[in-house]
């Protein structure tokens, strides 16, 4: 019986050490058969992720999976959560190559889209350009900070005046 009591209570204090495999299983669980995300189980894959993180914080997919952790958070509409799992990979992993595509996210899916705080949208797409100056993603940040604020109408007349006058000219040269 003290055997049974000791192997209960090591089980109550040790946390199981998630593996790749456990993440990939989560993971394959997230979609619904039309391929839209299971909204019912995202939440519980996205802790599995982090999880994943804090018991293996140096392992070189840990930023990988905090990203998606984040992304699915974006998914689901977790604002708060999104938010923090950004700061957190922006904190822990800086130079991971999901620093500055979590930047982007945030401004645009949380702070522009979802909050409508283009102040803050504005802070993320900034601190990409200035932080990331050589990512691929700082003509998309400076695009997001150009029509902030802005309805799809007009973003769609932006769009289509400058490719009229890029139009011009070329036909005027």
């Amino acid at each position: 019986m003290l055997f049974s009591l000791l192997a209960v209570g090591m089980m109550a204090c040790g946390e199981k050490k998630l593996t790749q495999e456990d993440l990939k299983a989560a993971e394959a669980t997230l979609f619904n058969e039309d391929q839209t995300i299971n909204e019912a189980v995202a939440p519980e894959v996205a802790e599995k992720f982090c999880k994943f993180v804090k018991q293996n914080p140096n392992d070189p997919t840990a930023p990988t999976w905090l990203y998606h952790a984040m992304e699915l958070n974006i998914a689901v509409k977790n604002a708060d959560q999104s938010i923090e799992l950004c700061n957190k990979l922006l904190e822990q992993y800086p130079e991971s190559k999901w620093a500055p595509t979590s930047l982007l996210m945030i401004g645009n899916y949380i702070y522009d889209n979802q909050l409508n705080d283009t102040a803050q949208a504005h802070k993320c797409y900034q601190r990409l350009i200035d932080e990331y100056p050589d990512s691929e993603l700082v003509d998309d940040a400076r695009k997001s900070i150009e029509y902030l604020g802005l309805t799809p109408d007009e973003i769609m007349a932006r769009i289509m005046m400058s490719q009229m006058e890029e139009v011009e000219g070329h036909w005027v040269e």
